[in-house]
């Protein structure tokens, strides 16, 4: 770190060779600062740039004894974003979320020697208002609806866990105003699709792995591990159901050939719903099911049924061709007979 008031005296590897005039490049060859006694860095073990104190340089560079640097924490002292995350007991990844998301640290943010630096003084103010949140009533009031909007809820989450992968439903609670299960149900389904996706950029991951890549907790996170497993497979199933789709359209029973509606009544279960709309539709819908294949539905506003048991055959619910993927052709006959 850059004890208070030395900030002035910081220099850069390209400062240490511009003093003894040579080239950057050839100060680092000869390795001129890892001789024995050269002061150490004061920026933190890791840090990709090297940061010296240049009082200390200047006295070893004069055979001088170096004299040691201050010991006593300071509130004016400046930490990179290692010491930052560690004063936290956060990881430096989630720093890196910390100092867009919170407008106190994105506003004190100062670069010294090309590093980004934060005061103490402000870490230790971010952390009491994050205290003072923390403590106030929990939850909403009683018999209180959710503030935030269904279509808006996963956009306004999202930041959140970006900021926090460890975020809790509590927390999402406090921060947007609705209920704890809808916070639960917006962190689930986010984690589950960036999970899904990391998996499907590296098909080599487990959804643990996935999951652990993205800084979720493992306690957070097994029922997002498996929702994640159905989103992969929805993924693999989505270029059938778009040649269904396409089918249902060319024989008149669609206005659109727009993609069946994809839902995870289960978690672990893909479904999906494709109402027919055509004035000679055969029925209402249709509902694929990744265990049982295609049936008709009754009804083209609420075509699922709740829960993960399907219908029974009867009262309009037919269930149709053989297998769970048949060719739209086959659905098409079916439908026709």
């Amino acid at each position: 770190m850059i004890r208070a008031g030395r900030r002035h005296l910081v220099r850069t590897l390209a400062d240490l060779a511009a003093q003894q005039g040579v080239r950057t490049h050839s100060y680092l060859i000869a390795k001129r600062h890892l001789v024995d006694g050269f002061p150490a860095p004061i920026s933190s073990a890791g840090s990709r740039t090297r940061l010296y104190d240049g009082e200390q340089v200047d006295a070893f560079l004069a055979g001088q004894p170096v004299p040691a640097l201050p010991t006593e924490d300071d509130h004016q002292d400046l930490l990179d974003r290692r010491e930052c995350a560690a004063a936290l007991g956060i990881s430096p990844r989630t720093w890196d979320k910390y100092k867009t998301t919170y407008p106190i640290l994105a506003e004190h943010m100062v670069k010294v020697g090309g590093v980004e630096h934060w005061p103490r003084s402000i870490l230790h103010q971010h952390q009491t208002e994050q205290a003072t949140k923390a403590t106030a009533p929990p939850g909403r009031p009683t018999r209180s609806g959710d503030q935030v909007p269904r279509d808006q809820l996963l956009p306004l989450t999202a930041p959140l866990l970006d900021a926090d992968p460890t975020i809790s439903a509590a927390r999402v609670t406090e921060e947007l105003g609705v209920h704890r299960d809808t916070a639960q149900d917006a962190l689930l389904r986010l984690r589950a699709d960036r999970i899904a996706h990391l998996m499907l950029t590296d098909p080599s991951l487990t959804p643990d792995q996935s999951a652990a890549a993205l800084g979720y907790p493992a306690g957070q996170v097994r029922r997002a591990t498996v929702r994640a497993q159905a989103v992969l497979r929805a993924h693999r199933a989505a270029p059938y159901l778009a040649d269904v789709a396409q089918a249902m359209h060319q024989a008149g029973w669609t206005t659109t050939a727009a993609v069946p509606d994809v839902q995870h009544p289960a978690d672990d279960l893909v479904v999906a719903s494709l109402v027919l709309d055509g004035t000679s539709a055969p029925a209402p819908a249709l509902v694929w099911d990744e265990r049982h294949g295609w049936r008709t539905a009754t009804s083209r506003r609420h075509p699922l049924t709740k829960g993960a048991v399907p219908p029974s055959p009867g009262d309009g619910i037919r269930y149709l061709a053989q297998g769970t993927t048949p060719p739209p052709d086959a659905l098409t006959a079916a439908l026709r007979a």
